[in-house]
């Protein structure tokens, strides 16, 4: 005779217990762990079995038996996280509710964001006690990230071609990834820098006299990481074209180049389009509008704003040059190739999540 295991008990619920249960489950803001938990429990309590409410729910069945267990013994209270030892908590499950709810779906008076204390002041609780909840549910109200999606109507075909590269490079062929960082400013402090001592860090003037800027013009091999450089006092089509040709001299007759480019303007002027008809082994990839986390290079001009111009002191243009130049060499003597890891697929369907998540704001 089959086994069939234990007799699971009867979860039923109340009204008031659905209509919270719903809730949380569906809030999209909230606690996606707690919505989780939720959904599992309604599923039980729809009589479903722990194997039948795992399948709907996409968990584990053992995940399924905890909750059950845990909802059975303490109701809503037992869908929270467990309490550390010590005092037991003073803090009721819908006080939590309201300071994350509040936290994610408004804003205080004369503000663009939540504080601590005013969150504290709003809902009666100590600041530390907010700042508990916060990092339980990993809410950073301080913190705001950038971003702007590409209105590209060739957007996933460009990104195809780009990531298919990177993945795929073709055979007798080398891939640049192009860019300019332009305005790169001879920056001179003031005054002279105090070094950094024990205990006391670096400190610099915030103030300082500007001496002229120029460009730097780079092409990042993404086999092997290594960098064709050049830098020129202004950034037109005829400085790109220069560029281009010591792309030529540089990389062996042999082999193709595939160039990928954002969509600045100079990058499609009639002199650079009449320079690439006569060097047909050159192929020009463009990156979505809006996109330059895409294009590799974009990596590089990080470490060389980090390394060297993030506290740079340059009373010239020439002296700015001149430790971009010898900057730019110490990268080659090794170069470090990034190594891309996402498919055109995968990147698809995560900007797809963040447009639902952001879609729903509000909701």
């Amino acid at each position: 005779m089959a086994n069939v295991g234990r007799p699971k008990a009867v979860l039923e619920l109340s009204d008031e217990e659905r209509e919270t249960l719903e809730r949380w489950s569906r809030r999209r803001k909230s606690s996606q762990a707690l919505a989780m938990r939720s959904r599992i429990v309604l599923a039980c309590a729809d009589g479903l079995t722990n194997l039948a409410a795992a399948a709907r729910c996409g968990v584990d069945s053992h995940t399924v038996a905890k909750w059950r267990r845990r909802f059975l013994e303490r109701r809503l209270d037992g869908l929270m996280d467990e309490p550390r030892p010590g005092r037991p908590a003073s803090i009721t499950t819908d006080q939590v509710e309201d300071v994350i709810v509040a936290t994610l779906e408004s804003t205080p008076k004369n503000a663009t964001h939540w504080s601590r204390a005013k969150m504290a002041e709003r809902s009666g609780l100590s600041r530390s006690t907010i700042g508990r909840i916060w990092k339980a549910f990993e809410l950073k109200p301080h913190r705001a990230d950038g971003f702007k999606l590409s209105n590209d109507p060739q957007f996933v075909e460009k990104v195809y071609d780009v990531v298919g590269l990177y993945l795929n490079p073709p055979e007798s062929a080398v891939v640049l990834s192009v860019d300019e960082k332009s305005q790169v400013q001879a920056l001179a402090r003031s005054q002279p820098a105090f070094p950094m001592m024990p205990g006391m860090p670096e400190k610099r003037t915030h103030d300082y006299v500007r001496h002229g800027t120029t460009t730097l013009f780079a092409a990042l091999n993404t086999a092997d990481g290594s960098v064709i450089s050049s830098l020129h006092r202004k950034h037109r089509a005829t400085e790109f074209r220069s560029f281009l040709i010591k792309i030529d001299s540089q990389v062996p007759a042999d082999l193709d180049v595939h160039l990928i480019c954002d969509n600045y303007q100079t990058h499609k002027t009639p002199t650079v389009k009449a320079w690439l008809e006569k060097h047909p082994r050159f192929h020009m990839h463009f990156t979505p509008t809006y996109s330059s986390w895409i294009n590799q290079v974009e990596r590089f001009f990080g470490f060389v704003t980090e390394d060297l111009l993030r506290r740079s002191d340059h009373r010239s243009v020439q002296a700015l040059e001149a430790d971009l130049r010898s900057w730019v060499k110490a990268w080659n003597d090794n170069p470090t190739p990034f190594i891309w890891t996402k498919t055109a697929e995968q990147i698809l369907e995560s900007l797809g999540r963040l447009l639902k998540r952001t879609s729903g704001a509000g909701h």
